[in-house]
């Protein structure tokens, strides 16, 4: 039986549509208002609806949200920043107190999923991801939080890493992360054979970062394709970052974008502000999944952001010269449906049987709300509208 309908929405396309909501999925959704007998109506008097947005890279441990602001200190290099990043958030509030404010703070801007990579050591241990699956158990329901055992010291320089790791997965990290493997670790091979043999042998998904530059960073993409293919993880595995995507010739580019499509391999780049980074609009024609995340939220790496993915997919547009509505809606699929993918959600998206969970907003359609990144929101949570007093729904 419809409990709720959603009346007066405009679809992506720029289209009016309606929403039925029962048992907090959607029911119908199309132009017509379906017979709906004594549910509940509420009008969104022409707010554009999209699906909830995802957040394929973020660091709930890193993040100052919640804390007293932090002024930047610059580093001469990664080991560097590591010193500063360590002695900044020990004198920063508690992991969960920090990690709940910003997802709290994403969740109010339409995030409904996350990936987070959390900095697990040999010194550490798994302190940081016990913090943050704390955190995340007070979003159940709410936010669908996958974590990641992050490597951030290396695995081979920092020996006992890779009992770390492995400790993770089987304590219930969802992915095994890896970092730089020749710049950081030293030792590609042994490191992605970690990496991939925790993988293998839990049943997690691989997640690695990857900064090294120009051709270098391309003999590790394909390395880290052929090992995916041989190990049968197609869809299991992303790169983030992938800085040498944005350093090389297009036929390097079209090689490496083959062989990582083959291979099911993802990339992740939250178009940095400093860095080439991999053409999007290239790896997709090529079959590549290509999605976004906001990566570091006001820490020890950098001042900026909000945890608010349509930014996000604006940045990601600028940076990237999308001006037409068809690449800038490429922007808004990076940080909704590629993401939800990778991510593997279920009952994602606005169709009919999928969960009645959308943001809605004031633009037309959805080019121009990645274009001008409206403020006012609203968020649906399995029918259930979340938003200040005076917006659509909550009059």
């Amino acid at each position: 039986m419809i409990e709720r309908v959603f009346t007066n929405c405009i679809a992506g396309d720029g289209k009016r549509i309606c929403i039925a909501v029962a048992d907090g999925r959607i029911e119908s959704l199309g132009p017509e208002l379906p017979a709906y007998g004594s549910a509940e109506v509420v009008d969104l008097q022409g707010w554009l609806v999209l699906p909830g947005f995802v957040d394929g890279h973020i660091h709930l441990d890193k993040s100052f949200v919640g804390d007293r602001w932090h002024p930047h200190q610059p580093a001469g290099s990664l080991r560097e920043r590591l010193a500063i990043e360590k002695q900044a958030l020990a004198d920063a509030r508690p992991i969960v107190e920090r990690a709940h404010a910003l997802i709290a703070q994403a969740a109010a801007y339409g995030t409904v999923a996350m990936r987070s990579h959390v900095d697990v050591d040999a010194t550490t241990g798994l302190a940081n991801l016990h913090a943050v699956m704390q955190a995340r158990e007070q979003w159940r329901g709410i936010v669908d939080i996958e974590l990641v055992a992050f490597p951030q010291a290396g695995v081979m320089s920092c020996p006992g890493t890779a009992m770390v790791l492995e400790a993770a997965a089987r304590e219930g990290a969802d992915v095994i992360g890896g970092i730089d493997p020749t710049t950081l670790d030293g030792d590609a091979d042994g490191q992605l054979d970690v990496v991939f043999g925790i993988a293998e042998r839990h049943g997690v998904k691989i997640d690695i970062h990857l900064h090294e530059p120009g051709q270098q960073g391309v003999s590790q993409l394909h390395g880290i394709a052929a090992r995916t293919r041989a190990a049968g993880l197609g869809g299991r595995v992303a790169v983030s970052h992938a800085y040498c995507l944005g350093d090389v010739e297009p036929d390097v580019l079209d090689g490496v974008a083959a062989a990582l499509a083959q291979a099911g391999a993802a990339i992740m780049t939250n178009a940095p502000g400093n860095r080439a980074f991999p053409p999007v609009l290239r790896l997709r024609q090529a079959g590549v999944q290509v999605f976004t995340g906001n990566d570091n939220i006001q820490d020890a790496w950098w001042p900026y952001g909000s945890g608010d993915m349509l930014q996000r997919a604006m940045l990601v547009g600028y940076r990237s010269g999308f001006y037409t509505d068809e690449s800038l809606e490429v922007a808004l699929h990076m940080a909704t449906a590629a993401g939800a993918e990778v991510l593997g959600l279920r009952g994602y998206g606005l169709k009919v049987g999928n969960d009645a969970t959308f943001v809605a907003l004031e633009a037309p359609n959805a080019a121009a709300a990645v274009a001008a990144v409206p403020a006012r929101r609203l968020v649906v949570r399995r029918g259930h509208a979340h938003g200040p007093a005076g917006l659509p729904g909550n009059a």
